[in-house]
C-alpha cells in the first residue's frame, strides 16, 4: 500500500521545466527549420519529439528587453526594461523591485529555480539581480557587454564573483559556456526529487565568434571560403567591448551553433538518465534575430531563413523565433503549430501548467491548448513590439497583416509600412496605398500598445 501511494505522488508531482535560449540565433539556424550547412540533430530530434512553432515570436529584437519581455510576460509596450541600457561600472539597468517575474511565480508554486548563462536585467546587490527575481541559483554572465568575451575575466554564482584565473583578455583558459553548461547540468542531479524550473540562457551564437580548436569547430574547418574578420582581438591592450578578430569566421560561427546543439543534447541526456524526461517540459528558442557582429555571415548560412532583416528589426527576420517545445505524454510528437504567440505568452502557459498565482498584469495569453490539442486556443487581437534604438521603431501583427514604423522618436507621426504576411512573408511590398483602413488600424493599435517609460523614452526619446 505504501508503495503505492509513492506511485501515485509521484505522477502527480508538478512538471519540471527547463526552458533553454539560445543568443542570437536565426530562424533559419536549425537543420528543423530550413538550415543547410550547419548540423544540430539533437535540437532537430527535440522537434521530431515535440511541437514545433512557425509562428511564435521574440519580445523584440534585442537582448534585454526580450529577456525582459519574456520574463515578465508583458509586450515591450509595458514591459519594465526596453532597452539595452548600460549601468556603471558592470552591468544594465536592472529591473524594478516592484516588477514580478516567471521564477518568482514558480518559486510560490513550490519550485526550485536556477538560471545559468546571460542575464542582463540587474546585476548583484542591484532590484534586478537574479536572486531578487526568483532565482534560488546563478551562475554565468551577470553583464550583456561582459558576455562578448568567451573567455572572460570572470563570472557571476549568485552574488559572488568568481575570477577566472588565466583569463585576461591576452591569454584564453577558461571557456565560459563549458563552464556553465556544467553548473546547469550539475543543478538538473542535485534538484532531481522535487519539481524544478532550470532557466538555461546559453550566450551561444552571440558574437564574438570564438571557442575552442575541438570537434565542433573541427567539423566545419576548411568546409567554406573563409575571410578573416579583423576585430578588437585577445592581447595588449584590450578591452570587453567589441569583438575578437577571427581567422575563419564561418567556421566558428557553424560550430558554435553546433555547440550550442550539443549542450541541448546534453541537458535532454541527464533528464533521460535520472528519468525525469516523461514529466519535464523543455522548450527551446532565441531571443532574437540572427546577428551581423563579429564577423557572422547571415546570407552565406541563410540564418533569417529568407525572412526579412535581422537583430536590431522589427521586420521578421529580427523578430520572429524557433520555438520548440517538447513534453512528453501531452505534446504529440512531430507535430507542427500556425498558433501565433509571443514571449509573453509563456509566463502565463507556465502559470496554468503549475497552479502558480496568477501575474498581477500580463499580455500573454496561455498557449497550452495549442501544445495539447484539448480546450479552445485563444488568439491574440494583435502583438506588439517596439525598439528603442536606430531612431524609435514600433510593429504590429494583426492577423495576416504587419505594420512597421521608423523613425518615430523624431518623428512621432511616421508612416505605417503595411505587409500581408500571407502572400509576402518577406515584406518586400508595402501596400499601405492600397489598404489604407487597416494601416490606420494599426496606427491606432500602436498607440494602445505603447505606455511611455520615463526610463526609455521611445517617442520623446533624447
Amino acid at each position: 500500500m505504501l508503495m503505492l501511494a509513492t506511485i501515485t505522488v509521484a505522477q502527480q508531482r508538478k512538471p519540471n521545466i527547463v526552458f533553454i535560449l539560445a543568443d542570437d540565433l536565426g530562424y533559419g539556424d536549425l537543420g528543423v527549420y530550413g538550415q543547410q550547412k550547419i548540423k544540430t540533430p539533437n535540437i532537430d530530434r527535440m522537434a521530431k519529439n515535440g511541437m514545433r512553432f512557425t509562428s511564435f515570436y521574440a519580445g523584440t529584437s534585442v537582448c534585454a528587453p526580450s529577456r525582459s519581455s519574456l520574463i515578465t510576460g508583458q509586450h515591450t509596450g509595458h514591459t519594465y526594461i526596453r532597452g539595452n541600457k548600460e549601468v556603471q561600472p558592470e552591468g544594465q539597468e536592472p529591473l524594478a523591485d516592484t516588477v514580478q517575474s516567471m521564477a518568482t511565480l514558480l518559486q510560490q508554486a513550490g519550485y526550485t529555480t536556477g538560471a545559468f548563462g546571460k542575464w542582463g536585467l540587474g546585476m548583484a546587490g542591484t532590484t534586478g539581480a537574479p536572486n531578487r527575481k526568483g532565482f534560488d541559483k546563478f551562475f554565468g554572465y551577470n553583464c550583456q557587454r561582459q558576455s562578448h568575451r568567451y573567455y572572460p575575466t570572470h563570472l557571476w554564482d549568485n552574488d559572488q564573483k568568481v575570477v577566472l584565473e588565466g583569463n585576461d583578455l591576452t591569454n584564453k583558459v577558461h571557456y565560459a559556456p563549458a563552464l556553465i553548461q556544467q553548473k546547469a547540468l550539475d543543478f538538473i542531479d542535485e534538484h532531481k526529487a522535487k519539481p524544478f524550473f532550470l532557466f538555461i540562457p546559453v550566450v551561444l551564437p552571440h558574437a564574438e565568434l570564438q571557442g575552442p580548436d575541438d570537434e565542433w569547430f573541427k567539423m566545419y574547418d576548411g568546409k567554406f571560403p573563409e575571410t578573416p574578420h579583423k576585430g578588437n582581438g585577445y592581447g595588449p591592450g584590450a578591452t570587453v567591448p567589441g569583438y575578437a578578430s577571427v581567422d575563419k569566421p564561418r567556421a566558428t560561427y557553424a560550430g558554435m551553433v553546433s555547440r550550442m546543439d550539443a549542450y541541448v543534447g546534453q541537458v535532454i541526456a541527464k533528464l533521460t538518465e535520472l528519468n525525469l524526461m516523461e514529466n519535464t517540459i523543455i522548450i527551446f528558442t532565441s531571443d532574437n534575430g540572427a546577428h551581423f557582429e563579429g564577423g557572422a555571415d547571415i546570407p552565406f548560412f541563410n540564418s533569417s531563413g529568407g525572412l526579412r532583416g535581422a537583430k536590431r528589426d522589427l521586420y521578421e527576420g529580427g523578430i520572429k523565433t524557433p520555438f520548440i517545445v517538447q513534453w512528453n505524454g501531452t505534446v504529440k510528437p512531430g507535430t507542427t503549430s500556425r498558433h501565433t504567440g509571443a514571449f509573453w505568452d509563456v509566463l502565463p502557459t507556465l502559470v496554468e501548467i503549475t497552479g502558480a498565482p496568477a501575474p498581477r498584469h500580463t499580455d500573454g495569453i496561455s498557449f497550452l491548448p495549442a501544445l495539447s490539442g484539448k480546450g479552445r486556443q485563444q488568439k491574440h487581437d494583435y502583438l506588439y513590439w517596439e525598439f528603442h534604438e536606430g531612431g524609435g521603431r514600433q510593429a504590429v501583427r494583426m492577423g495576416k497583416w504587419k505594420g512597421v514604423r521608423l523613425g518615430i522618436t523624431k518623428q512621432p507621426d511616421a508612416p505605417v509600412a503595411l505587409y500581408d504576411l500571407e502572400k509576402d512573408p518577406s515584406e518586400k511590398n508595402n501596400v499601405a496605398a492600397s489598404y489604407p483602413a487597416i494601416a490606420q488600424a494599426i496606427r491606432e493599435k500602436m498607440t494602445e500598445a505603447h505606455i511611455e517609460s520615463p526610463i526609455f523614452p521611445l517617442i520623446n526619446g533624447k
